[in-house]
């Protein structure tokens, strides 16, 4: 049979190509007018990984901040690249190690943090309104940073009770709990009229020391006692760094022995005796309770505006927490307790409800991600890596080791200066200028780094690998 070639033929082929023509133009049209995303970004001080309901907590209730997971993805295997609150905030904001933005402890880096390229300013050069609130703790100065439409903030650690703020440049006093005044000031942020899409960095002071809790949760928990993790009756045998004679706090003329054991009673803490772990542990979980009850408002607030399904929610931490683990307080340490952290992101156009993922997430990958999810341009000078991909398939191809560092600060001389390795199985850890005090970790075997492997010659092989792996990180790094 030959080809139909009639004219009419010809003339339904044109109407049919000029409404694919149309519908093509009409699709283009959509998705050109598709509203960005908007973004809502909560960073915790001090929380530890597992002070959740949904990451494993037996204590706390935080039905609101589950709900992030429960309705996104939790990340199991989040860590910070510095375990400490200015550089890791600096991280946070620039996607960059420590080493790179140059805030690298709890010095004052005023002049400093208002130079840093930070992903809220190039979100604000992108078309973003932005607004800052809460902690900022990269110097003393409480001034309006770069990019943000609003400010809201504090001079340092700030205080619970009664805080002086400073609202767009202007020292405000106001009454009431911290955490109460970021939440209202957050939320009324989300409700104001936008004509371009937002962010909202959203920085607590919770749940940082003194771990003070609203009035109305000071009892909450009251008889909650947790048993102490495996690692609480660590022996520090083949941990030399912890149990090392500091000249500043030792007895040189004292007996190496009773040297030996003031420096381990120095590294004890408070948090070592059941009554000190459990209160820290208690007030840390009263003063989240307020923090949960804000992202329940501003779940209320995105949900009222019609903006709920477009906006991401992302809620972590700055850096981990000691409950007396290791007989340590504090953060600081390459230890799990301190680097690992919780990671919930809510963005149902693009993540499953009840997502859980495996993969090793970073503080550096936030600025990347949020840039990514806002085709807005990544710079070359970011370190981190965009999550995107991750969600959209969570085997596609990803680091299988990273590098997490601390530099030594004057008022913490029991910390040396470190960097470390961890991979799936194993965590190397380097202490800068102390010969002889390295330590291995077999995290397989040993999830509570108890056993010191650096000696063992069965896992010479590891070791050499892990340096090697130091090695490369730090050179793909630019580390000086």
């Amino acid at each position: 049979m030959k080809p139909d070639s009639s004219p009419g033929k010809t003339l339904r082929l044109l109407n049919v190509a000029g409404v694919l023509i149309a519908l093509a133009g009409i699709a283009a049209q959509a998705g050109e007018s598709a509203p960005k995303p908007n973004v809502v970004f909560i960073l915790m001080d001090d929380l530890r990984w597992d002070a959740l309901g949904c990451t494993g907590s037996s204590i706390a209730k935080t039905p609101n901040i589950d709900r992030i997971a429960r309705e996104g993805a939790r990340f199991k295997n989040f860590f910070v690249s510095i375990p400490l609150c200015s550089p890791s905030r600096g991280s946070f904001l620039t996607g960059q190690y420590a080493h790179t933005h140059g805030v690298t402890n709890n010095a004052d880096h005023t002049a400093l943090s208002h130079r840093l390229v930070t992903f809220p300013r190039l979100l604000h050069d992108a078309g973003y309104e932005t607004a800052y609130v809460g902690k900022w703790h990269m110097g003393g100065d409480d001034s309006p940073r770069p990019g943000f439409d609003r400010w809201v903030s504090f001079k340092g650690q700030g205080v619970y009770a009664d805080p002086m703020i400073n609202v767009d440049g202007k020292a405000t006093k106001m009454t009431g709990y911290m955490t109460d005044i970021l939440n209202q000031h957050a939320v009324d942020f989300v409700k104001a009229p936008h004509t371009n899409p937002f962010l909202l960095y959203l920085a607590h002071k919770a749940v940082h020391g003194p771990f003070t809790p609203a009035a109305r949760h000071a009892v909450l928990y009251a008889d909650a006692n947790v048993p102490p993790a495996p690692n609480h009756g660590d022996t520090l045998a083949g941990k030399p760094a912890l149990t090392r004679e500091l000249p500043q706090t030792t007895n040189a003329a004292a007996p190496p022995a009773k040297r030996k054991k003031a420096a381990r009673q120095e590294t004890r803490s408070a948090t070592n005796s059941a009554p000190g772990r459990h209160n820290i542990m208690r007030n840390q979980f009263r003063s989240l309770a307020a923090v949960d009850e804000g992202v329940g408002q501003l779940f209320q607030a995105l949900e009222e505006t019609k903006q709920l399904d477009n906006t991401m929610i992302l809620f972590t931490s700055d850096n981990g927490f000691f409950w007396g683990e290791h007989g340590l307080s504090d953060k600081r340490w390459a230890y799990e307790e301190s680097i690992r952290d919780p990671l919930l992101i809510r963005f149902p156009k693009l993540i499953k409800p009840g997502t859980v993922l495996e993969p090793f997430a970073l503080n550096i990958d936030v600025a990347p991600t949020l840039l990514d999810l806002a085709s807005a341009p990544v710079p070359k000078t970011i370190q981190g890596r965009s999550l995107l991909p991750l969600f959209r398939n969570s085997k596609a191809a990803w680091r299988a080791s990273f590098l997490t560092e601390y530099f030594q600060e004057p008022n913490f001389p029991r910390t040396p200066t470190w960097q470390a390795v961890r991979t799936e199985r194993w965590k190397y850890m380097r202490y800068s200028g102390l010969d002889g005090m390295d330590e291995l970790y077999d995290l397989q075997a040993d999830p509570c780094e108890m056993k010191n492997r650096i000696g063992d010659p069965a896992a010479a092989s590891a070791l050499h690998e892990l340096k090697a792996e130091l090695t490369a990180l730090l050179a793909r790094n630019a580390w000086k």
